[in-house]
């Protein structure tokens, strides 16, 4: 083996081994368990699985079929842990969906690696299984894009007013984008690039995580939004929050959609759900549901006022509630009365 060629082995052996020993920090270390950080812990497994196996088959050609088999099946679980490393700490949810979700991809990995082993299909292996390997990987990493672009959006355009957990995130999906893009412009053969400068992607951008965390004195900023729960938007921020917000919910009546989530509310006004979360809760004192909820009762009164010709029920249906109950329930609590007495004293007035 030539001296370059070893330079590169020791690069890229270093940088899958420091993967691994950080994903062991993420997954089992740090002094919160945020479950952005598991997923970011086992998306670096991953990675590190598949880099440990790219080096030795760069520099060791007989490598057992076994080894490239559990490397190309780690890259199936990169893209899912990613994903939902970004919606956990960015949207700041923590629905079990998940669960289901990489149980299933966990199962197809175990299934296929069994049925179809590469030592047995190689051909198989390399000409289809990769290709939708990549595909998978490549769909995930955008879909991620795509539900965050607003964050990533502000933090390219003014990166120096942007807080420590939108740069954090921001980076970890532009060097995950980068592993994957290096990887596969060497799968087509790309002049001058070849898997193991994915590796050494890799190592690179391991390496400047890591004096990201040296660095900083604390990290739990890093890791979540809405850390303090009662920080508020300043006044400025404050005030064009509450006039988008009020003008989007008047002229296009968004809470007839019952179906409207704090994402879709957030893209409409063209801030990050996490922000808008924030604005309800911190500045307006209530969650999205109660906020939602006002819109749709003030206008089931004005209808309830200047129709008595529908059911009130219907009345529910019309303003955005999917139920006769939660229409009714809501309603009690923003009015202080039933919609029939409401309807009663409309009448008499």
């Amino acid at each position: 083996m030539s001296l370059g060629k070893e330079i590169l082995f020791f690069f890229g052996a270093l940088g899958a081994f420091n993967g691994f020993i950080l994903s062991l920090y993420f997954l089992f270390f740090t002094q919160k368990k945020y479950l952005t950080n598991l997923f970011l812990g086992a998306s670096l497994l991953a990675l590190s699985i598949r880099i440990a196996v790219t080096v030795w088959v760069y520099f060791a050609h007989n490598l057992p079929k076994t080894y490239l088999q559990i490397g190309l099946s780690s890259c199936l679980l990169i893209g899912p842990f990613l994903y939902y490393s970004l919606k956990s700490g960015i949207q700041n949810t923590n629905s079990v969906s998940w669960k289901l979700h990489l149980a299933i991809w966990s199962l197809l990995i175990l299934s296929i690696g069994f049925v179809f082993p590469y030592e047995n299909y190689p051909v198989l292996w390399n000409n289809y299984f990769v290709a939708f390997i990549f595909l998978q990987w490549f769909l995930y990493f955008f879909f991620s894009g795509f539900e965050n672009r607003i964050l990533f959006q502000k933090v390219m355009q003014n990166f120096n007013n942007s807080s420590p957990s939108e740069k954090w995130f921001a980076m970890v999906f532009l060097g995950n984008t980068s592993i994957f893009l290096f990887y596969f412009l060497g799968l087509i053969r790309f002049p001058f690039i070849s898997c193991i400068t994915g590796a050494l992607a890799f190592t690179f951008i391991l390496y400047l995580i890591i004096l990201i965390l040296l660095y900083r004195k604390r990290t739990d900023d890093l890791f979540v939004f809405n850390i303090q729960k009662d920080k508020k938007l300043n006044e400025e921020e404050a005030v064009i929050v509450a006039q988008k917000l009020e003008k989007i919910m008047t002229e296009k009546a968004l809470y007839k959609n019952p179906n409207l989530s704090l994402r879709d509310l957030s893209e409409e006004i063209n801030i990050p759900s996490y922000q808008l979360s924030q604005f309800l809760n911190n500045n307006l004192k209530k969650n999205f549901t109660t906020f939602v909820n006002e819109f749709r009762i003030n206008n089931a009164c004005e209808i309830i006022t200047s129709n008595d010709k529908l059911t009130l029920e219907s009345v529910g249906y019309d303003v955005g509630f999917n139920s006769k109950s939660t229409f009714f329930a809501a309603f009690k609590k923003h009015t202080g009365t039933t919609p029939l007495n409401y309807q009663i004293q409309a009448l008499q007035s």
